[in-house]
């Protein structure tokens, strides 16, 4: 337990920061699960929307913070990366 009421502060600022980064990479993995999934299904269109809304997701959580830029960047990349050549070899 904290002493300081400074201490005490830096306790529930951390717990709150916890649950709102905890909550945005919950998220991010949902979104990335789906964009997955709908690259797997061949779908071009529907995997567009989801790796867009992925994309977006793990931009913004990079610019609050929650995730290392480079940490984003590589996952952008290697999601972009799998979806061009999934779709590209998929028969149309």
């Amino acid at each position: 337990m904290a002493n300081t009421k400074s201490a005490q502060k830096r306790n529930r600022q951390s717990i709150k920061r916890n649950a709102r980064n905890s909550a945005v990479k919950g998220n991010i993995k949902d979104l990335l699960k789906a964009a997955r999934a709908a690259i797997a299904s061949g779908d071009s269109d529907k995997a567009r929307t989801a790796i867009a809304a992925a994309t977006s997701s793990l931009a913004k959580a990079a610019q609050k913070g929650v995730l290392h830029a480079k940490n984003a960047s590589r996952r952008i990349g290697r999601l972009s990366q799998g979806a061009a050549k999934k779709l590209a070899a998929a028969p149309k």
